[in-house]
């Protein structure tokens, strides 16, 4: 027989009648969204040891590796990124993390403590939404929330943290239907306001974007900057490799394998070799100007047509490359429009690091 969960003193509020938004169907994240859960109050500076450490981390199911020979640190007070499609590792690195699984060799550490003897002072400080939905079904919205806070030991006094989390994530007014009649996208919603209820000090957040239109997610990153701001430590995994710009380190995977940890332009420079100019002119650019352009000095690697007036070349560092191009340009009496660093997006520098890293996968 299931057991009820004792509502919370401010259970009894009045539903609203909105309904939940249309919104657009793409991916593309618009502009960042004005309105954002209040922040409880800020708990100490993002200096000290790291939060998570792992070493030549291994899990093998039977003779198959699902992720092998990781090492890597996460300082605290940043953002993690942890990016790769899907099956390359990215769960079972979290679940290592969080205590599900045990290596099968390698170790790991979260806040200077393995897994598997965490205390319970350590897991208190730890949020952890699942890739998959694992509340209960039979239970309404707010009595999950409530679950999960007791969990957590939180005061009975939460019913105003409840609202403020629901209303966050723009369920506040479905609180009171059961979770199996959530849709996938509000089912992952309530998650990530589960793991949030505590305000803990360390996240580990699997695909929490995963089924959830763009403006929400946008708003979601906004949230996870504000978290960031105050000190908290976030390891988000996500296939939407564009969600890598927020991040400010990020992990590479593929294969079961760890590939690298860089930041966003960092990656940049690993895939392309530097960082990439774009060079406009208002007549069409010709054979003979893209082969000067691969003799200049500070030109480092590929110099390639993508129209008929616009050539990106990749230097070393653009700052200094396009003053220099531009005294070139002038001294060819080329016709310019406009010189202006490129930034190649996150998901073709993606494609183009797995392919080098792996180039017989």
């Amino acid at each position: 027989m299931e057991t009820p969960v004792s509502p919370a003193p401010d259970q009894a509020l009045e539903p609203t009648q909105a309904s939940w938004p249309v919104r657009a169907a793409d991916d593309t994240l618009p502009p960042p969204a004005r309105t954002r859960l209040p922040a409880p109050p800020v708990v100490g500076a993002a200096a000290g040891p790291s939060v998570v450490v792992a070493q030549n981390l291994t899990k093998k199911f039977g003779s198959e590796a699902a992720v092998s020979d990781l090492t890597f640190s996460v300082p605290p007070g940043v953002i993690f990124g942890f990016i790769g499609p899907s099956g390359c590792g990215k769960t079972t690195t979290v679940r290592l993390m969080t205590g599900i699984y045990k290596p099968t060799s390698g170790s790991v550490t979260v806040l200077g403590q393995s897994p598997a003897a965490f205390s319970a002072a350590t897991r208190k400080a730890l949020g952890y939404m699942p890739q998959h939905f694992v509340l209960y079904p039979n239970l309404t919205v707010w009595e999950n929330l409530n679950f999960s806070a007791s969990l957590y030991g939180m005061g009975l006094r939460r019913g105003r943290r409840f609202k403020e989390l629901l209303t966050f994530v723009e369920l506040y007014e479905h609180r009171h239907k059961l979770g199996r009649a959530l849709s996938g996208g509000m089912q992952r919603r309530l998650a990530l306001a589960a793991a949030l209820v505590h305000d803990p000090q360390v996240l580990f957040l699997d695909e929490p974007t995963g089924g959830i239109d763009p403006v929400l997610r946008r708003k979601l990153w906004d949230h996870f900057q504000a978290l960031k701001q105050r000190g908290r430590t976030l390891f988000i995994t996500t296939q939407y490799v564009g969600e890598a710009a927020y991040c400010d380190l990020i992990g590479v995977m593929a294969n079961s394998r760890l590939l690298m940890v860089e930041t966003p332009d960092g990656l940049r420079q690993r895939a392309f070799g530097g960082e990439v100019v774009e060079l406009r002119t208002n007549t069409p650019a010709d054979y003979r100007t893209v082969q000067q352009l691969r003799q200049l000095p500070f030109v480092t690697g590929p110099v390639t047509l993508v129209g008929e007036t616009t050539t990106r070349l990749t230097v070393q560092a653009a700052s200094t490359a396009m003053p220099e191009l531009m005294v070139w340009a002038a001294a060819q009496n080329l016709d310019v429009q406009s010189i202006e660093k490129f930034e190649p997006p996150l998901d073709d520098v993606f494609v183009e690091l797995v392919r080098q890293e792996t180039p017989h996968a």
